[in-house]
């Protein structure tokens, strides 16, 4: 009886919960904003979050960007508050002043976040409101800040304890290999013959991860070709006409494109957690399995040889491995950090540079990005952490000594030329 009882009563308070939800409500925006970071009672806190975040989907970029300077201006920290709850704290350290000084640098739009978010969808359509923050809100120093509250809360909400890996096979819900297909951004797919070919071979996987509040929409997603060597060429691994290899004879697991979904999820990290996962379920379903490698693009290659004048247009193979190579290991962002965003992703994860291959992406997009080339990033699971330590404290870049060779000789080479002039083998 009282499982019947608990029940029933569910089933009432949600229907009296909607009713109050969908209650009409004339209050204008800032009302509703400032009704919910005051509201002590759960009802009329749940239905201003509802009519809030309803109101919001229905706005244009120009209503939008005006809640998010309302968010950014009226619902940010009191400096002087700030300043008067230190200098409390530091001159009587209590569990009292502490809080007090606390509660001073937590501006109240962050409560806002975390109270919208009791709304059942809400961490879905918050995850939507900060793609839109990011899309609007370049150049403006306000609204950035406002992002690092949106960020500051998604780091908790969406770290990886709360996350759920899940394969994606051909037998996954039509919806999910919808977005699988529309969510790839390193290798198109296509077609639906085409994703088959990433599925169904016995030598293909596809994992992704998911959060519960967002069941139907993948975080992120890796591709993996299960192989007997570390391949060299994505046309090679995805051509139509290639031969499938039993899975137990594989020797290599090649995580060939990441993904991510959400943008606005920017700066959350999954993959690192993502390949380090899937390589250990591998490795448990697959003992054979030995190396785990990437076969990775090489996404602002050309852009640093024009920037550098380094003429690569009629390289060779051999000279395409070369610059690559040393752009890989010696073109760095100011802060010492490589220049290349795939490779700080995956030499922070502590993985190593382990070879570069010439006309490995035929595509349009190949040819544009890197005249070609890729990059293999290898995974040596035992050292991983070491090699993440190295990189993360000394900047330090874990390469092969093929790596290190070629950009040893590219750093002999006068590479520097004028048009006139070819580029040195």
């Amino acid at each position: 009886m009282t499982i019947l009882g608990d029940l029933l009563s569910t089933i009432f308070e949600r229907r009296y919960l909607t009713a109050a939800l969908d209650k009409p409500d004339a209050r204008s925006m800032e009302e509703l904003i400032s009704a919910l970071v005051g509201a002590t009672g759960e009802v009329s806190g749940l239905s201003a979050a509802n009519h809030i975040l309803k109101r919001y989907r229905e706005m244009n970029d120009e209503e939008k960007l005006a809640f998010f300077r309302h968010l950014s201006s009226d619902m940010n920290i009191d400096p002087d508050k700030v300043r008067s709850a230190l200098e409390a704290y530091e001159a009587d350290p209590s569990k009292q002043s502490y809080r007090a000084f606390m509660s001073s640098v937590e501006p109240d739009r962050q409560e806002l976040i975390r109270r919208l978010n009791q709304i059942p969808g809400a961490t879905e359509a918050l995850v939507q409101m900060r793609a839109d923050l990011l899309r609007l809100g370049r150049g403006d120093p306000r609204l950035q800040a406002l992002d690092q509250d949106f960020r500051h809360l998604f780091l908790s909400w969406f770290n990886r304890g709360f996350l759920v890996l899940r394969p994606i096979s051909w037998e996954s819900p039509a919806h999910i290999l919808e977005k699988i297909i529309a969510y790839e951004s390193v290798h198109e797919i296509a077609s639906w013959e085409d994703l088959r070919r990433r599925l169904v071979p016995g030598d293909r996987r596809c994992f992704a991860f998911f959060h519960p509040t967002m069941p139907d929409e993948p975080l992120i997603f890796v591709e993996v070709a299960l192989t007997s060597a570390v391949p060299g060429s994505i046309q090679d691994l995805l051509a139509e006409d290639r031969e499938a290899l039993a899975a137990d004879e594989a020797r290599t697991a090649a995580f060939y494109s990441i993904s991510n979904c959400q943008p606005g999820l920017a700066g959350i990290s999954f993959g690192n957690s993502l390949i380090k996962q899937v390589a250990a379920d591998l490795a448990t379903e697959l003992p054979a399995l030995k190396t785990f490698v990437t076969l990775s693009p090489i996404p602002e290659l050309t852009n640093w040889l024009k920037s550098e004048d380094i003429l690569f247009e009629d390289a060779d193979a051999k000279q395409i491995r070369t610059l690559a190579a040393h752009y890989l290991m010696s073109a760095k962002r100011p802060d010492g950090l490589p220049l290349d965003p795939v490779a700080r992703f995956h030499l922070g994860n502590g993985a190593m540079i382990h070879a570069v291959h010439a006309e490995a992406d035929l595509s349009p997009k190949g040819q544009a990005q890197s005249a070609g080339a890729m990059v293999n990033y290898l995974y040596d699971l035992p050292k991983v952490a070491q090699n993440h330590e190295r990189f993360a404290t000394a900047k330090e870049i874990t390469a092969s000594s093929e790596i290190r060779g070629l950009d040893a000789a590219a750093k002999k080479l006068d590479l520097r030329r004028s048009e006139s002039e070819p580029v040195a083998n």
